[in-house]
């Protein structure tokens, strides 16, 4: 497919009703739900695999060791219709087997099989200009920046509706020379590769008219109906895997500003003052970090003080 999208044709957008068309976002992961799983975690019962409470419990335990996602006691189903895809390609006949030979694999096969179970039960739920009010108050943060070197570090990138939208903001911002440099990081390796091709279906949720003629070229022919963003806005991204329960982050200068948006809902109470002051340790004094409509960090006010609308400031 990467082939096929870079010897495609890609045309300069025009003022066309296809910008009008705010279709549903194509990328947010869809997954469907089976019942596998009753409140008094009783071996479940289904007709493909079994999957037991204390499959479940070891899948929990797994999972926050390796990237600090703590999974309530609803998300059974969820664990089961994500994780069955990987016993079906690996061959196994059981979660409690699977999980086995995931804990034992080892070197270039095992990192392989752990990335898949993380990139399995991770959830990206994204579109362009996802909480607008953000990328209001970005384009007056970044005024007083002008002629600057400016670094932005967007830490849970998906499938990049987000990190484009950042830097669309600054080319509004800034104006296309700008000195750029916007880090995207996430651990889902999966969704990075999408977000390096920067195609998208041209109904994506959030695009106006305007910034799909200026930001994106339109596909023809076996492209028909995507976008694909211009390379001139691509340039100032650098997408990288990168898991925040890492100790080290290779991260270079400190950022002028963070999105960590969404994120922090995954991770229990010590997991998120952990990720907070790192994040801390990356950013420049009076940096600004923003982060998701129902996170709240008022209780790390020796960290970050709010600022404004779910935008804190480095302390």
């Amino acid at each position: 497919m990467l082939g096929e999208l870079r010897t495609a044709h890609w045309q300069p957008m025009q003022n066309e009703a296809l910008a009008s068309s705010l279709g549903r976002s194509n990328n947010n992961r869809a997954h469907p739900m089976s019942s596998v799983s009753n409140a008094a975690g009783a071996e479940t019962i289904d007709h493909e695999f079994a999957f037991s409470r204390a499959d479940f419990e070891r899948v929990r335990e797994l999972i926050y060791k390796h990237a600090g996602i703590s999974l309530h006691d609803g998300k059974h189903a969820m664990v089961y219709s994500r994780l069955s895809r990987r016993l079906r390609e690996t061959g196994h006949k059981s979660f409690s087997a699977y999980l086995q030979w995931l804990e034992a694999s080892s070197g270039a096969q095992g990192t392989q099989e752990w990335q898949e179970f993380v990139n399995c039960l991770t959830t990206n739920l994204t579109s362009f200009f996802r909480e607008d009010h953000h990328f209001v108050a970005l384009a007056d943060d970044l005024k007083p920046l002008t002629g600057k070197p400016v670094r932005i570090w967007c830490c849970a990138a998906s499938t990049g509706e987000e990190p484009y939208s950042i830097a669309m903001t600054c080319s509004e911002a800034l104006g296309a020379s700008a000195q750029m440099q916007i880090i995207c990081s996430d651990i889902d390796t999966n969704v990075l590769n999408t977000a390096k091709r920067g195609v998208y279906n041209a109904d994506a949720r959030g695009l106006d008219a305007t910034r799909l003629k200026t930001f994106f070229m339109r596909g023809t022919g076996a492209n028909s109906g995507r976008i694909r963003v211009k390379p001139e806005l691509q340039k100032w991204i650098d997408f990288r895997p990168l898991n925040l329960m890492d100790t080290q982050w290779s991260l270079g200068d400190p950022f002028h500003m963070v999105f960590c948006r969404n994120v922090m809902i995954y991770f229990d109470a010590p997991t998120q003052r952990k990720v907070l002051e790192r994040i801390h340790r990356v950013m420049r004094p009076g940096g600004l970090l923003y982060v998701g409509h129902s996170e709240n960090f008022t209780e790390s006010k020796d960290l970050f003080r709010l600022r404004g609308k779910t935008i804190y400031e480095r302390v």
